[in-house]
């Protein structure tokens, strides 16, 4: 039995799953703004690390919600450039621990400061109070999920 979407074309779901799908534009956009040797992937782990703290790849991966190989080369590639470190887990020799060292952090802060600048600049005639309506109402969706 076929069941009835409530989300058919010109209801508000429809039109907020529009939208969304539009975000990734946008996401797009501010990738522009990083670091040629950081792309948006890489950017993403130091994130998550940043915000969760130390943790094994496993984790991570699940975090990120994309397949631990996919995961693995964005760690390779970030702590090539010496943005985490990799130390062997104490509980589980076969498995290590990924934490960002100075450096990384110090990238995240710039990264910070560009997504940032980029945003001030996209939203530049907005009210502060427009900003903090679409702030509110985002944080709101995102928990949601």
């Amino acid at each position: 039995m076929a069941t009835t979407s409530s989300a058919a074309p010109g209801t508000p779901y429809a039109e907020l799953a529009r939208q969304l799908t539009g975000i990734g534009a946008v996401k797009r956009e501010l990738a522009r703004n990083l670091p040629p040797d950081c792309p948006p992937g890489a950017a993403a782990v130091l994130t998550v690390l940043d915000r969760h703290g130390e943790m094994r790849l496993s984790r991570l991966a699940e975090f990120m919600a994309v397949d631990i190989s996919v995961t693995s080369r964005h760690v390779t590639h970030i702590a090539d450039r010496g943005w985490i470190e990799r130390e062997i887990d104490p509980v589980d020799g076969r498995c290590r621990i990924l934490r960002l060292t100075p450096a990384g952090r110090a990238l995240l802060t710039e990264l910070g400061a560009r997504y940032t600048a980029s945003l001030e600049r996209a939203l530049h005639g907005w009210s502060p109070q427009d900003i903090d309506v679409l702030n509110t109402l985002l944080a709101r969706l995102r928990s949601s999920f």
